[in-house]
């Protein structure tokens, strides 16, 4: 097909070829290419994968962002549907400017500096502006393995490089199968419908995941326990509050500590 993702990549010789993502691509943007969508890169170069987009996606806004200043004639990105701002990726008012003008965005890729913190720090401001059922998509993980762009490959789990924080974040799939009374939500619980890694890529999809728990009421199974327990006998009675409620609540309790206590000595924060 002319125009496909594949000949516009060659078109324009962006490295995504090569990199093996134009397939996977294709695969989320087919279906998406003739909506009118706000799309953000962070990252722009040389404008080779802006354009690409600009030709893809022909009624959308594109919105690229760089850290360097893009002479918009020397890469022949000043198309009608580009739009290019200068500024930091991991500069809180610079991108909650972007966010003010653009409000939301359905596509978010991050092709920028790929070091953790960076990528961390975007992605946690940006995810508010990434429309309901939007995409982000985060390229070149491998950075995370590599220490000449600060990430680390000798400590795997518990480093704190941007591969382990989508691993992390995959918990946020199941909240509510967290068996801990004491949980607390954090911002990313119920807003993320699927988190997709792939060789170098990692692409997140927003979305509301309120489905409940078929154990826990509330992050606790104590309380499930308690109340399937009233529901058989009929009634409330205090030893089933006391079982339930106070004693295994209690060893739920213990267990925390423990926990905490390893983390404290181990240094894993």
């Amino acid at each position: 097909m002319e125009n496909n993702l594949y000949s516009l990549c060659k078109k324009f010789n962006t490295d995504k070829l090569e990199l093996g993502y134009v397939e996977l691509y294709e695969s989320y943007f087919k279906p998406l290419r003739e909506k009118k969508l706000n799309i953000l890169e962070i990252g722009v170069f040389r404008g080779a994968s802006i354009k690409v987009w600009s030709e893809y996606f022909i009624n959308s806004t594109i919105v690229g962002i760089d850290i360097n200043k893009v002479d918009e004639k020397v890469f022949n990105t000043n198309k009608k549907n580009i739009e290019i701002h200068q500024g930091s990726q991991s500069d809180k008012d610079f991108l909650d400017k972007i966010i003010s003008k653009y409000k939301k965005f359905d596509i978010i890729i991050d092709d920028g500096s790929h070091y953790p913190k960076d990528v961390i720090k975007s992605f946690k401001i940006l995810f508010s502006s990434l429309d309901s059922n939007g995409l982000y998509f985060i390229e070149d993980m491998q950075t995370s393995y590599n220490h000449f762009f600060y990430g680390n490959p000798f400590d795997l789990k518990y480093s704190n490089t941007h591969m382990n924080f989508f691993k992390h974040l995959t918990d946020s799939l199941n909240y509510q199968e967290i068996a801990n009374p004491f949980y607390k939500k954090n911002i990313f619980d119920s807003k993320i419908k699927n988190i997709s890694f792939y060789h170098n890529l990692v692409i997140v999809k927003k979305g509301m995941n309120t489905k409940e728990s078929n154990l826990l009421i509330n992050n606790s199974y104590e309380k499930r326990l308690y109340l399937e327990r009233v529901k058989q006998k009929g009634k409330a009675r205090f030893r089933y509050i006391f079982r339930y409620l106070i004693i295994l609540r209690l060893y739920t309790l213990f267990l925390y500590f423990i926990n905490l206590l390893k983390k404290i000595i181990l240094f894993r924060y």
